[in-house]
């Protein structure tokens, strides 16, 4: 299945309290849980102004409905087309 990072623009995510990280994080899994298992969210970073996500899905279309139905924005959705590491250099 295609996997997706999702930038997504919030100003002072950063900032965000451990209660909110818990809210936010509670309703992407209920919207999860409503769209089925097609959808996975993998992880999410963090940063001052912007939360960058990792997703498994069959479309892009999908991770916008998931968005759209939990109210998050998805400024920009990119599909991952190869995956390096250090290990890669051996």
């Amino acid at each position: 299945m295609p996997k997706y990072v999702i930038e997504r623009e919030l100003p002072g995510a950063g900032k965000l309290t451990q209660d909110e990280l818990h809210a936010v994080s509670q309703k992407s899994c209920d919207v999860l849980n409503h769209l089925g298992p097609q959808i996975q969210w993998i992880e999410s970073y963090v940063t001052d102004d912007k939360i960058y996500c990792i997703y498994r899905a069959p479309s892009e279309e999908l991770i916008r409905q998931h968005a759209k139905e939990g109210g998050f924005p998805a400024n920009k959705i990119s599909q991952v087309r190869s995956v390096i590491d250090p290990s890669t250099a051996d």
